[in-house]
């Protein structure tokens, strides 16, 4: 199995817990995650599997537009239109 290299906010905890007596440790950690909490939600930010979701749709949506543009110059060649 990979093992995956720390996140910021790990080595960031991990600085915390090395200098900080144990239970005081707990209590910034606590509080930490709390405001990185409340600043990526005032960021709006969304997860990769959000982002994944919506990268479909718009795949499918532009799909979708290039076969209604492709059937829209067909009718128009058809009637003699836009040429």
């Amino acid at each position: 199995m990979e093992s995956k290299p720390a996140s910021v906010f790990e080595q960031l905890a991990n600085a915390v817990n090395a200098v900080l007596p144990g239970e005081l440790a707990s209590d910034v950690r606590k509080n930490v995650q709390a405001v990185i909490k409340s600043t990526c939600e005032r960021m709006e930010l969304v997860t990769r599997e959000e982002l994944e979701v919506q990268e479909a749709v718009l795949a499918r949506t532009r799909a979708k537009l290039e076969q209604l543009e492709l059937q829209v110059k067909q009718l128009e060649r058809a009637r003699g239109v836009g040429s």
